[in-house]
This record gives C-alpha cells, sequence and structure tokens, in this order.
C-alpha cells in the first residue's frame, strides 16, 4: 500500500491538536494543584503517580518531571503495589492515577488497597471516563475529553497518551508557579548535561 506519509502526517498533527484543544478547562485543576500543594509543600508527604501499560508510562514522565521541579515523586507499579511496594504510601501522600478507560483493573483495586492503608489519601483521577469506577473514587477528576484515537485501528493509545501528557503538563507549571520554582532551585536537581549547564547560568543571571 502507498501511503502519502505528509499528508498523513498533516492530518495526524491537526487531529492531536484539536484533541489538545479540546481538553475541558474547569476549577478542577486548581482544586488538583492546591491538593499537591497541601500535600507535598505544606505537609511534607509526595506525589504518587500510578498507571498500567501505556498510561503508566506517561505516569512515570509526569513524577519525574515533578521530581525535577521541586515537588517530590514517584511512580509506583500498580502490580508490584500488591506485592508490597504500596508500603511507600505515608499518611500525608497524594495519589494521582491514571487510565484512559477508568476501568483498568489493577488501578481499581489500587484505590481500594490504597484506602484500606490510608483511608484519607486523596485521589487526583486523569481519565476519559467521566463515570467510570476509576473517577468515581476521585478526590479530583481531570477529564481529558475523550477525543478518538487517531491509531487506524481505535485502539492503540495515541491521541490519549496525548492529552493526558498535556495534562500532566498543566499540573506541573501550575504547582512550579504556586511555589515560586526558581532556576537556582532548579540548579539544584539538575547537576549533569545541557538542562544542568542551562540552569546553572541562569541561576547566576539572576543573582547578577
Amino acid at each position: 500500500m502507498n501511503i502519502d506519509t505528509q499528508a498523513l502526517m498533516r492530518e495526524i498533527l491537526e487531529a492531536e491538536s484539536r484533541a489538545v484543544a479540546s481538553i475541558p478547562v474547569s476549577d478542577a485543576y486548581e482544586r488538583a494543584v492546591e491538593l499537591i500543594v497541601e500535600h507535598v509543600h505544606r505537609r511534607s508527604g509526595k506525589l504518587i503517580a500510578s498507571g498500567m501499560g501505556k498510561a503508566g508510562q506517561i505516569a512515570m514522565n509526569i513524577a519525574t518531571t515533578f521530581s525535577s521541579t521541586g515537588t517530590p515523586a514517584i511512580f509506583l507499579h500498580p502490580s508490584e503495589a500488591q506485592h508490597g511496594d504500596l508500603g511507600i504510601l505515608q499518611p500525608d501522600d497524594v495519589m494521582l492515577l491514571i487510565s484512559n478507560s477508568g476501568k483498568t483493573r489493577e488501578i481499581v483495586e489500587l484505590t481500594a488497597l490504597a484506602r484500606r492503608l490510608n483511608p484519607q489519601v486523596p485521589f487526583i483521577v486523569i481519565t476519559g471516563k467521566e463515570d467510570s469506577p476509576l473517577a468515581l473514587e476521585a478526590n479530583v477528576c481531570l477529564f481529558t475529553g475523550a477525543a478518538p484515537e487517531v491509531c487506524p485501528l481505535g485502539l492503540t493509545p495515541t491521541t490519549s497518551t496525548t492529552q493526558m501528557t498535556v495534562i500532566g503538563d498543566v499540573l506541573v507549571v501550575a504547582v512550579m508557579r504556586t511555589i515560586d520554582f526558581t532556576a537556582s532551585q532548579y540548579a539544584l536537581r539538575h547537576h549533569g548535561g545541557y538542562l544542568g549547564s542551562q540552569s546553572r547560568m541562569r541561576a547566576q543571571d539572576t543573582k547578577n
């Protein structure tokens, strides 16, 4: 089959751009940011992100981005959580749970296990199904908008993972601004590589 790759690329870029633009803007983001700031920065807890499969990879990326920008966070694999890793959960933590369907068995089970260990732990949920079992467990639900996947089968997580990533970026940037995270603080967490040198230069410029 001959494919016009450039036409396909334009089609996908347009579809994913529309999907990102269609993410509902709501006060749920303010509540999510407040939960993170309250639990991590005022109570000295941490953010625990979790997801299964592709959503898990997004959760891991969000957790590492939070950690590098001043908000301690870890990724908890939902299956490993059932084999002892849930012990990482402490009283003042907050959890960020990601599932496009909101029905992923391991994640739904994780909510019950986490609440059994810590009944007061709050859940921030990113999902494409507002009425899903996971969404119903959420203290704050961030709805992706459920745009169709660009995958020709309509099955492979493509558009949905783009939306989840953008929602994660919104949370990270909003928390950074709330806590007034600076280039100097960034430099303390980034010693190596290009970002490390750039952050040190910006921190020095700020001092001058």
